[in-house]
């Protein structure tokens, strides 16, 4: 796939960025070299490869699901102007 110089300027347009004349040629030389390294990647062949999630198998460490603090919705609720089975109640302010 070649870019051209108006493939870039829609771009930009697109983008709502400004090229100046001065880097539309290396605009447009910079993704024609990542479009080339794209299709010398989909050219490799992968055919059995299992996909990896990491390249080094790693499996990351979990903590156990412990509590750590204690409850104080009781506390919490005392001090709430209006609560009702263990739920706090506002005022609604969607019709």
């Amino acid at each position: 796939m070649t870019i051209e110089r108006a493939d870039i300027e829609k771009l930009a347009e697109l983008a709502r960025i400004e090229i100046n004349e001065a880097t539309i040629a290396e605009t447009t030389q910079s993704i024609a070299d990542v479009l080339a390294l794209v299709d010398q990647l989909q050219a490799a062949d992968t055919e059995g490869v299992e996909p990896m999630a990491h390249p080094s198998d790693a499996v990351q460490r979990l903590r156990a699901d412990e509590v750590t603090e204690s409850n104080h919705r009781d506390d919490f609720q005392a001090i709430a102007p209006a609560t009702e089975a263990g739920l706090y109640l506002v005022p609604k302010v969607i019709d």
